[in-house]
């Protein structure tokens, strides 16, 4: 008997299910056509921001945000058109209400996410760390590739890419190679003892005044640095681009220009030497 009521109660109940169903079918289906249009229009709108926006002066990052801002807002009427249609009594204050209730749960929830979200938005609006600028941050060197709202591409020089969250590079410093088109590079080299330290600095300051890759309107500075086991040390610093490329170029230039020049004037750049020192006298033994 109770079996038989069971199943009396679960077919009434399907057939409820089945009905309100069968009657919803229109609002469905309009709302299905309200998904589709809503996609259709955050892909146009997303490519008519970046048609009128992008004609702008406005830093790449920035643009990716106005373009992801536009995208959320048309998909957030979107979805709300949808809710109302297929459960009329939806309206506004309910949405928020359930938003303002569940905020809580997905903060927990999704708390490294909705960091990395804000950290993003944060770094897209300030001007410093633009895409194509070469950063070091954390151990994790190369250029910046695409910056999105979650993490952002790190392209190695040795062509790997690492995907950093963004959080990482919010809270901690970053170092900017490329924040300038210039930026000063340097090299130490020494001359032996008893050579003329004002002859060899002239020198020095000479072949790296020769050098294409150096940025003589910015300066070259030869300084007397220390003194050295086997050598006067010299530190010789120049200008020159801020890539990392840029800076090896200059730095071989620099180097082979030095070294000639220094070949050519008679002033040794000393190998390490060694004085041994012995307390009693060694004995010499003649050849036969």
């Amino acid at each position: 008997m109770m079996d038989a009521n069971f199943l009396t109660i679960l077919q009434d109940q399907l057939g409820d299910m089945a009905e309100t169903t069968v009657r919803m079918l229109p609002q469905l289906a309009v709302g299905l056509v309200i998904l589709i249009l809503t996609w259709l229009v955050a892909k146009g709108g997303r490519k008519i921001a970046h048609r009128f926006i992008g004609r702008t002066d406005i830093r790449p990052s920035l643009l990716t945000l106005v373009e992801t801002a536009v995208t959320i807002l048309i998909w957030f009427v979107g979805l709300f058109a949808t809710a109302a249609i297929i459960l009329p009594g939806v309206t506004a204050a309910s949405i928020i209400a359930g938003l303002g209730i569940g905020a809580v749960a997905i903060g927990f929830a999704f708390q490294d996410i909705f960091e990395n979200f804000l950290a993003g938005v944060l770094i897209m609006i300030r001007e410093k760390m633009r895409i194509g600028d070469v950063i070091e941050c954390e151990g994790i060197s190369g250029k910046v590739e695409a910056i999105n709202l979650r993490e952002t591409y790190v392209r190695k020089l040795s062509n790997e890419v690492t995907i950093v969250p963004n959080s990482m590079l919010f809270k901690n410093p970053v170092e900017i190679f490329t924040d300038m088109d210039g930026r000063r590079h340097e090299v130490v080299c020494g001359v032996a003892y008893d050579v003329d330290l004002d002859e060899a600095a002239r020198v020095i300051e000479e072949a790296v005044r020769g050098c294409d890759k150096v940025d003589t309107d910015r300066g070259v500075d030869v300084f007397a640095k220390e003194f050295n086991s086997s050598s006067v040390d010299y530190l010789i610093r120049w200008w020159s681009g801020s890539t990392p490329r840029a800076g090896h170029e200059s730095r071989d230039q620099v180097v082979r220009a030095v070294k000639a020049a220094l070949d050519r004037a008679g002033i040794e750049i000393p190998f390490p030497y060694i004085t041994h020192t012995f307390k009693e006298p060694v004995p010499l033994e003649k050849k036969k």
